[in-house]
């Protein structure tokens, strides 16, 4: 029994096509070509994983190293409460 494979979840490279053939647009001849080859082989967005405290802890005491007493204090707090 044969299966249809329109139904299957596309793969990557597939999703990745159709992105690029999206983008490219009106292009014509060798620059939609090159627009293409570009597209194609350029690697893919990961998306950034959230950042926990954790992770906000160490690169606001990095951003704070040369920070001492109550400036220091005011910078971390400021830096560990802000959305990154």
């Amino acid at each position: 029994m044969k299966t249809c494979l329109s139904a299957a979840k596309p793969t990557t490279q597939q999703s990745k096509m159709t992105t690029c053939n999206d983008d490219a647009g009106a292009k014509k001849g060798d620059e939609r070509k090159a627009f293409m080859k570009t597209c194609l082989s350029a690697k893919p967005v990961v998306a950034a994983e959230p950042v926990t405290q954790q992770g906000k802890m160490k690169t606001c005491n990095a951003d704070a190293k040369d920070l001492k007493g109550d400036p220091r204090k005011a910078f971390m707090k400021t830096c560990l409460s802000a959305s990154k």
